[in-house]
């Protein structure tokens, strides 16, 4: 645990590469306090110099803002060898460490720049020299470094041996292309941290093979002391290495000491999930909505027992809450574990009755929520309490455009089977004139439907349960409910309720 590795988060530049995503300078500004004084990682990229104008005021409002709370030297901002273009762009801007692209492959520097080693090596010094002068620190991007050592080796030492002894910070390593493997990048910074032992080395992953996490953790393992990252794992193609995901692997994998404060880890993911546009996947690892989320009702079990189905990451270290799904794999625990949060008390049967109901559910469904569990109780328990001597065997409505809404039924009441028709003005009403046509011909009494309401419970999703109230009179005024996905049916199960009740007076 002696040894701490370091972050450098760039979801301010290499994140804002993702296709479709550009953030405003108050958005910036918000990313970049939150990381800062939050998450607290140890430096931030925030800008390219030389990009746009935009580009220049949220950079500028960064650095404003980081001048005032002792952050300045921390902000860091990609530049170009272009003598002294991007260097006065970024003093301009009030930066203090520039990060300057250089070209890691013999192949990048000979066909893109169409320049020998040797002029490439003058140019970047005669950039450095400069910035010594107006007083900003340097790093040195690497640019495609991984194929550099796949195919140039011998390349990358003669420019890491030319600036070896210039006034630079860091040297970063960027898998530029994410064409790594784990093993090969391990080999890799291996050989060049053993090289140049008196030397800083940064490295940079891409997430095309999704390997990105996997090969900051063999750069780790080969002496690297500081990673970059990107929070949700934003970045150009298939984005850089997520910061939480690294933050995990480091923490608990490697063991090794880190800055971060993980609890705001979340608030920050949301943040940028919001900015940005790009959703979190459901299931990403620490951030996703159902990453700390149990669906099995055996796995519920174990935790009851011992908590036989946690491992170190545990939710509340990165400002989450654990969760039982509600659902068709949901077993009695799952369902107590919800019910104990509501602050619920059942017995065993009416607690078998519940579950029963919420696997029945679940299989309409998506996902029972938290929110719907209260109805879902109360839905059952007045059933239950209710003698059930006519029930809805079966129906059928159809809704065709400027046509008017029928409705077939057959119910049973006791052991007989009754069948009627009818049109209506809508799904329901189509329904009732079905049921009530039954009930005529039978001389039975039917209440008058006094009100209707319909209710989605709190914290409403677009497949949430749908509960329908109704009033009726008759003697009396009296209410029932139904539970349902689907409005039209919740109002049928109301009404078998009601239907129950009038039979029992």
């Amino acid at each position: 645990m002696n040894k701490t590795i370091y972050i450098m988060d760039t979801t301010l530049r290499d994140g804002e590469q993702t296709s479709g995503v550009s953030f405003s300078h108050t958005e910036k500004l918000s990313v970049a306090r939150v990381l800062l004084d939050e998450v607290k990682v140890d430096r931030l990229e925030v800008a390219s110099a030389r990009v746009s104008k935009g580009e220049f005021a949220g950079a500028k409002k960064i650095l404003e803002w980081a001048a005032g709370h002792g952050h300045l030297d921390k902000i860091e901002i990609l530049g170009f060898v272009d003598g002294k273009i991007s260097l006065d762009w970024i003093n301009e801007v009030g930066g203090k460490v520039i990060n300057l692209l250089c070209k890691g492959s013999y192949k990048h520097v000979t066909e893109q720049l169409r320049k020998s080693p040797e002029q490439h090596i003058a140019d970047i010094k005669n950039s450095v020299t400069y910035a010594r002068e107006i007083g900003i620190s340097v790093n040195v991007y690497l640019e495609d470094w991984s194929n550099g050592m796949r195919n140039s080796k011998e390349y990358v030492f003669e420019l890491i041996d030319g600036l070896k002894n210039e006034t630079i910070n860091r040297f970063m390593l960027p898998d530029t292309l994410g064409v790594l493997s784990p093993d090969e990048t391990f080999e890799f910074c291996k050989e060049v941290v053993n090289k140049y032992p008196e030397l800083n080395f940064d490295f940079h992953a891409h997430n095309d093979y999704d390997l990105a996490v996997a090969n900051v953790y063999q750069a780790i393992k080969a002496g690297v002391d500081c990673v970059h990252t990107t929070i949700n794992g934003l970045g150009e193609r298939a984005g850089n290495a997520p910061l939480s995901s690294v933050i995990g692997m480091v923490l608990d994998q490697l063991r090794y000491n880190m800055n971060v404060n993980e609890s705001k880890l979340n608030k920050a993911s949301k943040l940028v999930e919001s900015f940005s546009g790009i959703r979190i996947p459901a299931n990403k690892p620490l951030i996703g909505e159902y990453v700390f989320t149990q669906c099995s009702g055996v796995h519920a079990d174990g935790d009851n027992k011992n908590q036989l189905y946690f491992n170190e990451l545990l939710p509340e270290r990165f400002g989450r809450k654990r969760k039982y799904a509600l659902g068709k794999t949901s077993g009695r625990a799952n369902i107590k574990k919800n019910l104990e949060e509501l602050g619920i008390s059942l017995s065993e049967e009416a607690l078998k009755t519940v579950t029963q109901r919420i696997i029945e559910l679940g299989d309409k469904k998506e996902t029972v929520t938290l929110e719907d569990l209260p109805y879902i109780v109360s839905d059952v328990l007045q059933y239950e309490a209710i003698q059930q001597h006519i029930r809805v065997e079966n129906y059928f409505i159809s809704h065709a455009k400027d046509l008017k809404p029928s409705a077939t039924v057959s119910i049973r009441i006791d052991d007989d089977v009754y069948e009627s028709s009818s049109p209506g003005d809508g799904q329901y009403d189509a329904f009732m004139n079905a049921l009530k046509r039954i009930y005529f011909n039978l001389n039975r009494p039917f209440p008058q439907l006094v009100d209707y309401v319909v209710a989605i419970p709190p914290g409403g999703r677009t497949d949430a349960l749908v509960e329908t109230v109704i009033t009726w009179r008759m003697d009396r005024e009296f209410k029932t409910r139904g539970l349902n996905t689907d409005q039209t049916s919740a109002a049928i199960e109301a009404t078998e309720k009601m239907l129950n009740i009038i039979e029992a007076d």
